[in-house]
């Protein structure tokens, strides 16, 4: 599999020859920039990276990915995915998903503060009673970014839902990286390409960015109202790439009161 010439690929349609100083010259039979044009960028020949594009050259230096990334306006996260991209490591055996007893007591524990523990591939491998209260999408079992594009329910729940999905999507090519033939990523990329058209249209786009470590989620709950939650992510030292989760409402905040009377309610 082609990975980085898929990348390569696809960045490259999205730059319009205007945004970077070029004539369009009329009818263009490509989208966006064409390869010579890119390798004009970038101070590289367009043979090579021709070859690069089509996988001719799995081993390219940092000195060019950097500089492909620079002629492709790259953020830091982007050119760090071009870079996985460019040199990937053998594909990993991922271990079987599952949270040690002493994570799943602490989330217990938070009585007040809804958390949960995702996997890289954003499956919601556990959860206490407060995050299952908040939304749905928290069940352990479930899968978030397939609970978000499908389930009318959740969607109901997030204000900002189309920001909401293209970050979920972004931060899934991000988290894979080059390890692309795991058959659970295969089968959920398969089954959002069948039955999600946003999906259909992001995932091509390779957009890679993170998860970020923190911000501020707004959700509308048909019991407890409007609420402004933040949040922190930590990563789950010992575990093959899971995420813990731990909400928050700013202290004296209608969000806090809200909180504590979901906290009341029955699962």
């Amino acid at each position: 599999m082609n990975l980085i010439g898929e990348y390569l690929r696809a960045r490259r349609e999205l730059i319009r020859p205007e945004d970077v100083g070029l004539p369009a010259n009329g009818h263009r039979r490509v989208p966006g920039l064409r390869r010579d044009e890119l390798a004009m960028l970038a101070g590289i020949s367009t043979e090579y990276y021709t070859r690069l594009e089509q996988g001719r050259d799995r081993r390219p230096s940092p000195q060019v990915l950097d500089a492909v990334a620079r002629a492709l306006g790259l953020d830091d996260d982007a050119t760090a995915h071009l870079h996985a991209l460019g040199t990937p490591e053998a594909p990993r055996r991922r271990r079987a998903e599952r949270v040690r007893p002493g994570v799943q007591q602490l989330l217990d524990a938070w009585t007040g503060t809804p958390a949960y523990v995702q996997s890289p591939l954003q499956d919601v491998l556990a959860a206490n009673r407060l995050a299952m209260l908040l939304s749905p999408v928290f069940r352990p079992g479930g899968n978030i970014l397939r609970s978000v594009l499908l389930d009318p329910e959740v969607q109901k729940l997030l204000p900002d839902w189309p920001q909401r999905v293209g970050s979920l999507i972004a931060a899934l090519r991000a988290m894979v990286g080059p390890d692309v033939d795991d058959p659970r990523l295969t089968d959920l990329v398969g089954e959002l390409s069948v039955k999600s058209d946003v999906f259909r249209r992001l995932w091509p786009r390779h957009d890679a960015r993170p998860h970020p470590g923190g911000g501020k989620h707004h959700m509308r709950h048909p019991i407890a109202g409007d609420l402004e939650l933040f949040y922190e992510k930590f990563a789950v030292t010992g575990s093959d790439g899971q995420l813990l989760v731990v909400y928050r409402a700013a202290p004296g905040s209608p969000t806090e009161d809200a909180l504590a009377l979901l906290g009341s309610l029955p699962l």
